[in-house]
């Protein structure tokens, strides 16, 4: 049984924030959630706090154990794009000076597999760092900072760092809720041969897993989430189409280099219109990618994530496009057993 524990969740009035803010609280422990944004869900615990100022971060962790960070700038186009540094690289400093100033000994960290870029293989924990973007390359030096954190005090402290495949669930407007809205919308064209492999996270399971972190021993922990098995994009696809109840879209394909000249053709448009457009070259380039990762780490630790794959994405399919020619009624995602 994990101890209680007076928690500082930073960022918390995001998506995965909100699901791990009933999580923390269900089981009982004391939890304040700091964030520049107010929390529709829990409102009563949420003090204003900005992670690149240290004042209000102190306010925010004030009497706290555990910080867990999920504070970031991560959405493709952010502009400026010094807005990524500032939030997940100043973050990080502040959060550490923080756990320093109040003597917090465990910090949790949400980073993401964009830290190892496009590498060939099924990356796990040990690969190189690679990433190819700011969002990639400032999770990767947030990293760094909790890194040295750790270094100093290895007997005392604590240093989660999770790493989650894209993430998923009802009301996230992601990658995942792009793809079954083009969908729904008939506006999807599969790009490539979709034999493409990807790496999915359920909102759900990210947060039992964060959730089931606080019991880990003193010392640096690293691992990627991802649910598994990974799923094809044909398969994927095709298991939207009929959970919505429309004919498969999977039959007719656009070769990657017209995709990506279509997607440069959108970045123009964005660019003229100051509108943030579901197509764009990265987007494109994301799509045809085989993004899997390993995840064995999770396993080994004795995790056992409460939902299973198909269940949660039938789940979040159900929530979103319930009005759409959806087949049977709305379901909660099943437990997963054993």
């Amino acid at each position: 049984m994990t101890s209680l524990h007076k928690i500082a969740l930073i960022g918390g009035s995001g998506f995965i924030g909100t699901r791990l803010m009933g999580d923390l609280l269900q089981d009982g422990h004391d939890v304040r959630i700091g964030d520049i944004a107010p929390s529709e869900a829990y409102p009563d615990y949420r003090v204003e706090a900005d992670v690149r100022e240290l004042e209000s971060l102190l306010q925010a962790c004030a009497d706290c154990d555990t910080i867990i960070n999920l504070a970031a700038a991560h959405r493709d186009n952010v502009r400026p794009v010094s807005l990524y540094y500032d939030t997940n690289v100043t973050g990080a400093r502040m959060s550490v000076a923080v756990a320093e100033k109040l003597g917090i000994q465990r910090i949790i960290f949400t980073s993401s597999v964009a830290v190892y870029g496009h590498q060939h293989g099924e990356p796990d924990e040990t690969f190189p760092h690679l990433p190819i973007n700011a969002y990639g390359e400032t999770k990767s030096q947030a990293e760094d900072v909790f890194n040295e954190w750790v270094k100093e005090d290895p007997e005392n402290r604590t240093l989660v760092v999770v790493r989650p495949a894209v993430v998923f669930g009802p009301t996230n407007r992601g990658n995942v809720h792009t793809l079954m809205d083009q969908i729904v919308k008939g506006r999807f064209i599969m790009v490539g041969n979709g034999e493409n492999k990807k790496s999915m996270a359920y909102v759900g399971n990210v947060a039992a897993f964060l959730k089931f972190s606080l019991g880990l021993p003193c010392g640096h922990h690293v691992f990627n989430y991802a649910d598994k098995p990974d799923m094809s994009m044909i398969r994927l696809v095709d298991m939207i189409c009929d959970r919505i109840g429309l004919p498969h879209v999977t039959g007719l394909r656009m070769p990657k280099i017209l995709g990506l000249g279509a997607g440069m053709i959108f970045d123009v448009i964005s660019r003229v219109t100051g509108k943030n457009l579901p197509i764009s070259r990265v987007r494109v380039e994301k799509f045809c990618a085989s993004t899997a990762f390993k995840a064995d780490r999770v396993q080994k630790s004795g995790f056992i994530p409460p939902y299973k794959l198909e269940d949660a994405l039938i789940e979040t399919i159900d929530a979103e496009f319930k009005s759409s020619k959806s087949t049977s009624q709305k379901t909660s995602p099943e437990k997963a057993v054993g």
